[in-house]
């Protein structure tokens, strides 16, 4: 038959799943879209064993439950990320800007940014991963 598909489905889903661009919706429809075309064009006379067929949805499921778990791990390294900013406000710190010059004082506030939390000392803005020292504000500085 000419319009035989021999290659299991499983063997290309990885093809699909390497592609940086291609977001989570378009592979799991193009997964679908194989596994309905090699049910369409099997071969009557031997059709796919029913054993592969449900190793290959397990496989589907378990891929789509790993893109959960890592959307949530991110989610929640992020609300950490954030929470860790907000309890140095009023803290001395010792950072490193992007210059690469040492900054030292009291964070005055923070801001949620696309890069991550930002923190500002002494006026400029010192991202939250720079920070190389947090101790209790001099009482000396605070009265």
């Amino acid at each position: 038959m000419a319009n035989t598909i021999n290659t299991p489905v499983g063997a290309s889903a990885p093809s699909s799943t390497a592609s940086p661009t291609k977001s989570a919706t378009e592979t799991k429809d193009t997964f679908l879209k194989l596994l309905v075309a090699q049910l369409k064009y099997q071969n009557p006379m031997s059709p796919t064993d029913g054993t592969q067929f449900l190793q290959q949805t397990a496989q589907f499921t378990m891929v789509e439950k790993l893109e959960d778990i890592a959307k949530q791990s991110a989610d929640l390294l992020t609300a950490q990320h954030n929470t860790e900013a907000t309890a140095m406000l009023g803290r001395h710190v010792s950072a490193t800007d992007a210059n690469g010059k040492d900054i030292t004082g009291i964070v005055t506030g923070m801001k949620i940014t696309a890069s991550g939390p930002s923190l500002k000392v002494g006026g400029v803005d010192i991202a939250l991963g720079s920070v190389t020292e947090v101790d209790q504000p001099d009482q000396s500085t605070t009265a």
